[in-house]
């Protein structure tokens, strides 16, 4: 059964988290729901991170790691960069691996190299040697607990997005032991040991099942699924190997809570996720946001957008930045149902000012428009 047909879906379904009115009734939220709203919502992916001073500061007396295991600084961080830049959400500050090291994969984050992974997965052995779905998600408290900081330090019109990475992004991660530009072991794997591959796709699934409905019950009232490396699959291997799992993924979010599904480099597959159910979907720097509006007639006008400016462009002068959001804004033309953001995450380079001032001029520009 599609997402779309097993859930309600959030336009039908109300407030039955019992969220309060001001929330309820918030920009982001609204704009989820296909809504009218005053003006655009924004929020920016990797909001919180290298980028701002005040991170740094933290991060310095820290590993990152050990970072995400601090409810506390966690909740400061994200909250210290909702309000600074003004952004109409907060999202929790974790990492979508940590559900593998629950999952009992060693976990390592090396300065310079991105994540490690030391032991990876390599037969079906190893993944019938993962940990129970259950323990695992009961192991990450400290993300939930974060997600109730946040939630507690947020003006009450302002959401919490919780958020977790796709099965074929983890199910790579998990296999190549760390990043990859060509996912080769992946994608050997998933053809050659194709049992092993579906053990390893249900047991993420049933794991982050788990992992979202107690962020949704910590207090977070939309689900962002990173699916970040779908980009590096053809259709025909989406549709076979990936979507009947992220299907399932969706569907499994707790009623009446949007979810935002977002590949990186995946404007080829931007039906194929949409058609996954989410009632969200995220389109990277190269995606075209007017076909992204065009897709609605085929969900039953069931779906927003989000996205796309390239982040690049926080790195240019200010006229130029400010020029490229209002292209973004132009493709929308307006229609209900869209949320600003970039195509992918902010980069450590970027000048926090000019996030600020983005952020700014999209609030003021989508407002003149409507």
């Amino acid at each position: 059964m599609s997402a779309t047909l097993a859930r309600t879906g959030i336009r039908a379904s109300g407030n039955r988290l019992g969220l309060p009115a001001e929330l309820w009734n918030s920009t982001f939220l609204r704009a989820c729901r296909g809504e009218s709203v005053e003006r655009t919502p924004v929020w920016l992916m990797r909001q919180a991170g290298r980028y701002m001073q005040h991170y740094r500061g933290i991060r310095s007396a820290s590993s990152f790691l050990a970072l995400c295991k601090r409810p506390e600084l966690c909740a400061e961080v994200a909250l210290y960069a909702r309000a600074w830049l003004g952004v109409d959400a907060a999202i929790v500050f974790s990492d979508i691996l940590v559900i593998l090291e629950a999952l009992g994969l060693p976990l390592e984050f090396a300065e310079g190299d991105g994540p490690r992974l030391p032991k990876p997965i390599a037969s079906l052995a190893h993944v019938d040697a993962l940990a129970d779905p259950v323990q695992a998600a009961a192991d990450l408290t400290y993300v939930y607990e974060a997600v109730q900081l946040t939630v507690a330090g947020s003006p009450r019109a302002i959401p919490c997005i919780g958020f977790c990475g796709g099965p074929f992004t983890l199910a790579s991660y998990a296999i190549e032991g760390g990043g990859s530009r060509q996912f080769a072991r992946t994608k050997a794997f998933m053809y050659r040991e194709r049992a092993a591959w579906d053990r390893l796709m249900r047991v993420l699934v049933d794991t982050l099942i788990i992992y979202l409905g107690r962020q949704v019950a910590a207090g977070a009232s939309c689900i962002q699924v990173f699916e970040s490396w779908a980009g590096a699959l053809t259709r025909e291997d989406f549709s076979e190997f990936v979507a009947p799992h992220l299907t399932r993924l969706l569907a499994g979010v707790p009623e009446g809570v949007p979810s935002i599904a977002f590949g990186a480099g995946a404007s080829h597959l931007t039906d194929l996720i949409a058609s996954c159910g989410a009632d969200v979907i995220g389109i990277d720097s190269a995606g075209d946001l007017a076909a992204a509006f065009a897709l609605r007639g085929a969900r039953g006008e069931n779906l927003s957008v989000q996205g796309n400016l390239d982040p690049c462009l926080l790195l240019a002068p200010r006229d130029r930045l400010l020029a490229g959001a209002d292209r973004v804004l132009a493709a929308v033309a307006s229609r209900p149902g869209h949320i600003f953001n970039l195509g992918h995450g902010v980069f450590k380079e970027t000048d926090p000012d000019q996030a600020k001032a983005l952020v700014e001029h999209v609030h003021a520009a989508s407002a003149r428009v409507r």
